[in-house]
């Protein structure tokens, strides 16, 4: 991945192309975690040569894992960083277009670049926390902590 900062004044902006082969959230977040990224957001386009979504399926208070081993395009990619706690940790969600042009998303676990991912990410001046929710089971953004 090779990245390249935008814009410093405020919030910092950064240009993040992923290569072929790479591991889009695995990469994400070493990145983050890199720079010491404690609130973010980002988007990105790009194409996957296989992917694996989550459902959160409620009474499990876990995802459902859904692989698909196929190209596909990310027509969008949006998600969000925050520390849980000394770590950054992403968040993402993607709708993905397939070869007959139907679409399939969710949250995104896991994705293999092919050919390139290119991801827009805006870093605030503030850090956000995630903290366990025990009603759902996730980290979820306390803005309070």
């Amino acid at each position: 991945m090779r990245s390249k900062v935008l814009n410093e004044n405020g919030e910092r902006t950064f240009a993040l192309v992923f290569e072929t082969g790479e591991e889009a959230i695995r990469r994400l977040t070493e990145f983050a975690n890199e720079y010491n990224i404690g609130a973010a957001r980002f988007t990105a386009i790009g194409a996957f040569s296989e992917v694996v979504l989550g459902y959160f399926d409620w009474e499990k208070k876990d995802y459902l894992h859904m692989p698909f081993m196929e190209q596909m395009e990310v027509l969008s990619l949006v998600g969000d960083i925050a520390r849980e706690g000394n770590e950054s940790k992403v968040h993402a969600h993607v709708v993905l277009g397939r070869r007959n042009a139907s679409t399939c998303g969710g949250h995104l676990l896991q994705a293999r670049v092919r050919p390139t991912l290119e991801v827009m990410l805006t870093e605030s001046p503030q850090h956000l926390q995630r903290v366990h929710d025990s009603e759902s089971g996730l980290a979820l953004i306390d803005i309070g902590a």
